[in-house]
């Protein structure tokens, strides 16, 4: 049974009021309040399953989503596929998701629904609750997506493309397995911050939000600063003391100590250290969870020209002229993940 395009985009902004709901305690909703005690089960078990998953996190994992879910958001990004994907051919998209943060696969479940597919989706161990709850949340509101919406933890019942997210090792795998099908298949990233020393505290206290949001696990945190020389880091310690209830997360501390007693075992020069975080020298792009690498510079053109070469394992770039300070973990949806449009690949399935 094939559901109109009209009523997918109405499905998921109804999603977004539920959310919201959920979110506010609101019980005005009646799907909210029918699903409120499963929502506060959901989000205790999801961190004893998972330590990074605290309440918090998940919270803003999902305002962050709820963003996108509403009407005109939805049409204005649909409009460029909309003859494309009004009278998709129905395919089973098999959808590998990440467990990194609280619903990191959500973009790809959403994309898939909403562009006429069934949606096959192998959940990571990581993130095992949230997106089954969501599945639950949309059948309430629109039982006819249940022949389109089915969860695996083994093989693909039915597999016409594939999408994957993992890391470079497992895309290999993917590479191996899925090759023959329509694919994409992401790898590895990470996300950087240009500096001029001339941000306000207001600014790199901002900064913190790319650089802390759920601990610092995503892609689209900041892993690397690049700095001028001279660069006064004690301004940047203090804008971001804000952040320094990280250090109540366990699996976080446990991180930053043993980076630290490692750096300091290996006498590493350059280390700065604020007792939450460890700045680096290095040369990486990619740093440890407690760490923050940091690379002098002396033009801004050098630093565009290192990060066009190695374009392949940035996701974000945040500075002046870039991405604003604290809006790498608020993309909008055509902020595709490592730039490959998901919604133009879904729609040309045929």
């Amino acid at each position: 049974m094939a559901i109109s395009l009209e009523q997918r985009i109405k499905t998921f902004a109804e999603l977004g009021n539920v959310l919201t709901a959920l979110l506010n305690d609101d019980e005005s909703n009646s799907i909210a309040q029918k699903h409120q005690e499963s929502f506060y089960d959901v989000v205790r078990i999801a961190q004893h399953h998972n330590g990074w998953f605290d309440e918090q996190v998940v919270r803003e994992s999902i305002k962050n989503i709820n963003s996108w879910l509403n009407e005109k958001s939805l049409t204005e990004w649909l409009a460029p596929y909309s003859d494309g994907i009004k009278n998709t051919p129905h395919k089973s998209v098999g959808t590998i998701m990440a467990g990194n943060i609280p619903l990191v696969g959500f973009h790809d479940f959403l994309s898939v629904l909403i562009a006429g597919h069934r949606f096959e989706g192998k959940i990571s161990s990581k993130d095992a609750l949230l997106p089954r709850f969501v599945a639950e949340l949309i059948l309430d509101i629109n039982p006819d997506f249940k022949p389109f919406i089915h969860f695996t933890e083994n093989r693909f019942e039915q597999l016409d493309a594939v999408i994957a997210t993992g890391s470079n090792n497992s895309s290999r795998y993917f590479d191996y397995y899925f090759g023959k099908y329509p694919n994409i298949i992401r790898k590895n990233r990470n996300s950087v911050a240009i500096l001029t020393g001339n941000e306000t505290k207001e600014e790199l206290a901002r900064l913190g939000e790319d650089i802390f949001t759920y601990f610092g696990l995503g892609c689209r945190n900041v892993t690397k600063l690049y700095v001028p020389s001279g660069f006064e880091f004690p301004r940047f310690f203090e804008a971001i003391e804000q952040f320094s209830d990280v250090m109540h997360n366990k699996k976080y501390m446990n991180n930053y100590e043993y980076n630290r007693t490692v750096y300091l075992l290996n006498k590493e020069e350059g280390l700065l250290d604020n007792n939450f975080i460890i700045l680096k020298p290095d040369t990486a792009i990619g740093s440890p969870i407690g760490t923050l690498f940091y690379e002098y510079y002396d033009s801004i053109d050098s630093v565009l020209d290192v990060l066009e070469s190695n374009k392949e394992q940035i996701q974000c770039i945040v500075g002046s002229n870039q991405i604003p300070f604290g809006e790498a973990q608020k993309p909008q949806l055509n902020d595709y993940a490592d730039n490959v449009d998901t919604l133009k690949f879904l729609s040309e399935l045929d």
